[in-house]
């Protein structure tokens, strides 16, 4: 298969808000970076987002205080699916609540994998993001690639992104997670014990879940030896308590000196 070389950023629409005028011309530029074939027969590609100066954007969980990222590639051809590899983020105040993701610019590996291995992938993303500073703004994107032969100069890059993924659980020391759930009146609580190494002396907990449509509260958090338990309360749209995959709960544990890891399920 030919390597996708795909095209800058071709629509760029923000809320038509007084505000908007004030914004900064280049507040957020994004391009699709193309990568290399992978030994599976995929494509590796990158997402490149660069804001304006002392600009945010969002993490696939946001926080509280954040807008999370919606990507739509079902107006491409000939792709079974995306996976996004997520750099490490940061943790960022915002008027007392805790936000997650990135300042300036960030790159997001893109693992594209082909219907038809022997076809080219033609891309088209149009995505929904929040950038952040003293306000919040809502942006839509949509970007599109077609198919070339040849070497990419952004190979460096999206390889440097891949490398600065979360720790896994094996690497930081995790000896075991155990969950325990309680129904609440709209929904379920979820205290999870994770049997793992400090990562310092202000750890913070995010807690996902396979389950769509389920909002998350911000986890609290709190060491106990050799054991962090985090605390956080799940409640699905229709605000009543349901069945639970705990296998489908990712944790990550945020810790001192940029320090993130990633842990996937836990046992009741």
């Amino acid at each position: 298969m030919r390597n996708l070389i795909l095209s800058a950023l071709t629509c760029l629409a923000l809320p038509l808000t007084a505000a908007a005028q004030d914004l900064p011309a280049d507040l957020v530029r994004a391009e699709l970076l193309p990568g290399w074939r992978t030994a599976e027969g995929g494509q590796m590609a990158a997402l490149h987002l660069k804001m304006a100066r002392g600009w945010k954007t969002y993490w696939r969980s946001p926080g509280d205080a954040g807008i999370p990222p919606v990507f739509d590639w079902s107006k491409s051809r000939n792709l079974a699916g995306v996976q996004v590899h997520w750099p490490r983020p940061q943790l960022f105040d915002l008027n007392g609540m805790t936000s997650v993701g990135y300042h300036d610019e960030v790159v997001l590996p893109l693992e594209v994998t082909p219907a038809d291995p022997t076809r080219p992938v033609e891309l088209l993303a149009d995505m929904e993001i929040g950038v952040c500073k003293e306000v919040c703004v809502p942006v839509n994107l949509r970007l599109s690639g077609g198919a070339a032969s040849g070497t990419s100069d952004a190979a460096p890059a999206i390889r440097a992104a891949l490398a600065r993924q979360p720790e896994g659980a094996g690497a930081a020391g995790v000896r075991g997670v155990r969950c325990t759930v309680d129904p609440i009146k709209d929904g379920l609580r979820l205290t999870a014990a994770i049997d793992m190494p400090p990562l310092g002396s202000d750890e913070f907990t995010v807690v996902e879940t396979a389950n769509a449509g389920v909002w998350v509260a911000e986890a609290v958090s709190q060491r106990s030896a050799g054991t962090l338990m985090a605390t956080t309360d799940l409640v699905p749209q229709d605000a009543q308590p349901f069945a639970l995959n705990r296998q489908g709960i990712r944790i990550t544990v945020f810790g001192d000196k940029g320090r993130v890891v990633e842990i996937n399920g836990c046992t009741g």
